[in-house]
């Protein structure tokens, strides 16, 4: 490619009338398309209690997508670390990476942990864009999922009762000392994890902030994700913190960022505007904590009851999402790369029927492989 690479990110997205199965085997299907495309990875998200997103367990489906194509790379973006131990995950993770090697990425999130007070610096209350053109919409207010009734239910059926979530900069710590082969208990035991230690996964830290995420990946000299699909507001100061933090490693001598973005191309903008229309609502059922709902079709989306509030529920993703032609979309994600300096996009895009999306992604590739 002539720019910056193009990678996928992959909810395992399930449409209304479909089911988890089919979801899995479209997914399977796009990874292969998305080799034969060009793209450089193929990284599945995490998600719980969605009746309309059936990827839970990232490993699983990597693995599931591994066997079923041949080069491109397959990863997590982002393993929730909240419910999790390192050690759980390193082992799940170099299962799949012992099988596949030099293949295997590994992202983290902090997804169900409370972040600190203060961790971010707040973004501007009102729209802005950038002399690149990219659009900074003001934050969206996560602190209402935190104490809605459904996330207190996801954190009580996925941590064990009586547990609660290890500080995250101590998960990437030992992480990272398990997968190095330096990890000494504090009882003088040495941990050796097989498979696992030594072996060939590349780690990230993805982050939606300037805050902690961040400033791990930074100082541990790690690549970065930076999340301008879900929290657009933030992606340019966790660029910058993930800069000013950056350490060289023997992983990494520079620092190195993927920024995503949320797209949908067909051959005309009007067309692309319509396989978009189930966007809004979905992103409301997500926004409201009401869990995403499986991705409505067009007429369905147009006869679900809209209001105002729901406008503003879901304003700055609308605001955000590249809709239109190959040449308008590569466009924005030109701006997107000039305006963070990224050196990889991470592009996700869902639409009702399989077909479209594959055929979104095609489009794309085209048109910025001959830029």
């Amino acid at each position: 490619m002539s720019r910056v690479p193009l990678s996928v990110l992959d909810l395992v997205p399930v449409s209304s009338g479909s089911n988890a199965g089919a979801a899995l085997r479209n997914s399977i299907d796009l990874a292969q398309r998305a080799e034969e495309f060009g793209y450089q990875r193929y990284w599945f998200a995490e998600h719980h209690l969605n009746p309309g997103v059936a990827g839970t367990s990232p490993a699983v489906v990597i693995a599931l997508a591994a066997t079923a194509t041949s080069n491109i790379r397959l990863g997590a973006a982002a393993v929730q670390m909240g419910h999790r131990t390192a050690l759980s995950v390193l082992e799940e993770f170099a299962l799949v990476d012992a099988l596949h090697p030099g293949r295997i990425d590994l992202g983290l999130g902090r997804s169900g942990g409370a972040p600190p007070p203060g961790d971010a610096p707040r973004a501007p209350a009102e729209t802005r864009t950038t002399a690149e053109g990219l659009v900074l919409p003001p934050p969206f207010d996560f602190a209402r999922l935190a104490g809605s009734a459904r996330v207190a239910l996801q954190r009580d059926l996925l941590l064990l009762p009586g547990a609660s979530p290890q500080p995250y900069a101590d998960q990437v710590a030992d992480l990272l000392s398990l997968l190095n082969g330096t990890y000494d208990h504090p009882n003088g035991e040495h941990a050796q994890v097989v498979p696992g230690e030594g072996g060939g996964l590349q780690i990230w830290i993805h982050g939606s902030s300037g805050g902690e995420s961040a400033r791990l990946a930074g100082r541990h000299g790690l690549p970065f994700g930076a999340n301008y699909h879900v929290a657009p507001a933030k992606v340019l100061d966790a660029v910058a913190a993930y800069r000013a933090a950056f350490e060289p490693s023997s992983a990494l001598a520079e620092p190195q960022v993927i920024v995503s973005a949320d797209v949908v191309v067909a051959e005309d903008e009007a067309t692309a505007r319509e396989l978009a229309a189930g966007y809004a609502p979905w992103v409301r059922s997500i926004r409201n904590a009401s869990g995403a709902i499986p991705f409505p079709t067009p007429d369905e989306a147009r006869a679900l009851p809209w209001t105002d509030a729901d406008d503003a529920l879901v304003a700055d993703r609308l605001a955000t999402q590249f809709v239109g032609t190959a040449a308008h979309v590569a466009d924005r994600l030109d701006a997107l790369q000039r305006a963070t300096g990224a050196d990889e996009l991470l592009v996700t895009t869902i639409t009702h029927d399989h077909q479209d999306r594959v055929r979104s992604f095609q489009l794309l590739a085209k048109e910025w492989q001959q830029r």
